[in-house]
């Protein structure tokens, strides 16, 4: 892939001025506990783009080095599967960041509401993760945190619309660097981030499990509590033996083992990972040679999936928001 970098002076500006001499404002596109998402309008070349507004109050102090390590890791990214970002302003109560507008939805909550998705769809989609990652990793950043929060679809698109977000604790190695930081999503997260002594292929085996629930709907290392799955993802036995399966490809199992090898050293890059055989068949329209439908049980069990998770978010955000209003009135 061609090694492309965009330098921040390029589309990057950070203004001492309001945004809103720059920009026209309309309506929310979503909120969070710290600040919301609006669509906004450029007032010189009237292009609609989006503007995530974040209160200082409610950010503690990770949370802001997250923020502005996000920005410095962005700003040097250009690639059509990352969401681009624009200009960065700042008052005193709020940081405010303009970047490329995405309407559509959560990756999980796109396939859902869809009501139909096949192993070619799968494949892709996979093949954009596997692209922009296979970019982060050529420019050296390793993401840390991929998931299917992080993955926005184009509404009403096709599965060639994708967006990569959320680079907030993403990082610049040096080639061959060991990081020892353990973060990340105890679903998605590579067993040697809990060993603490990873590299940049910890982003494939996220990518792995992600392509594992998206055809299954159900997660190749699951338990009651973050601490039940984090001692199966340690151990990294996962099996195909649900009913879910029948229908997928020999080829697809075999890429999944691949991307989910226990061992990181004998694990794909994401440059190897792309030329596998499955994600060639995936580019072949029409063809038998990946299956069409997936199993109704599989979109039921994604459906059941994607609510508990959701319930899990929405239960977080809820404590969140109790203990910035604590705060608040103390």
């Amino acid at each position: 892939m061609e090694n492309v970098k965009i330098k921040s002076s390029n589309f990057v500006m950070q203004h001492a001025g309001k945004l809103r001499d720059y920009y026209r404002i309309g309506k929310m596109l979503g909120s969070g506990a710290f600040g919301e998402v609006r669509v906004c309008v450029h007032r010189e070349s009237n292009n609609q783009r989006a503007v995530k507004v974040l209160r200082k109050s409610h950010m503690d102090e990770d949370e802001k080095r997250m923020f502005f390590n996000e920005i410095n890791v962005l700003k040097d990214l250009d690639h059509p599967n990352i969401l681009k970002m624009y200009e960065f302003f700042e008052d005193e109560k709020r940081y405010y960041i303009v970047t490329d507008i995405c309407k559509g939805g959560e990756l999980f909550d796109e396939i859902v509401k869809r009501g139909k998705f096949d192993e070619k769809d799968a494949g892709v989609l996979i093949k954009q993760v596997l692209s922009c990652i296979n970019y982060c990793h050529v420019n050296n950043i390793v993401h840390r945190d991929l998931k299917p929060e992080n993955i926005l679809l184009e509404t009403n698109k096709e599965f060639d619309q994708i967006k990569i977000i959320d680079f907030g604790t993403s990082l610049v190695v040096n080639e061959g660097q060991k990081l020892d930081e353990k973060l990340g999503t105890p679903y998605y997260i590579a067993p040697e981030v809990l060993a603490k002594s990873y590299g940049a292929k910890c982003d494939i085996w996220s990518i792995g499990v992600i392509t594992f629930i998206i055809l299954s709907g159900i997660p190749p290392f699951n338990g009651a509590s973050d601490q039940e799955i984090m001692k199966k993802v340690k151990l990294g036995k996962f099996n195909f033996n649900d009913p879910a399966w029948k229908g997928i490809s020999d080829m697809c199992k075999d890429f999944i083992s691949k991307l989910l090898t226990l061992d990181q050293n004998k694990r794909p890059s994401a440059e190897e990972a792309l030329k596998h055989q499955w994600l060639e068949a995936a580019n072949l329209s029409g063809k038998a040679s990946v299956s069409q439908d997936i199993a109704i049980n599989s979109l039921q069990n994604l459906t059941n999936f994607n609510a508990t998770s959701k319930l899990q978010q929405a239960t977080y955000a809820f404590i969140a928001s109790q203990l910035l209003s604590k705060q608040e009135k103390e």
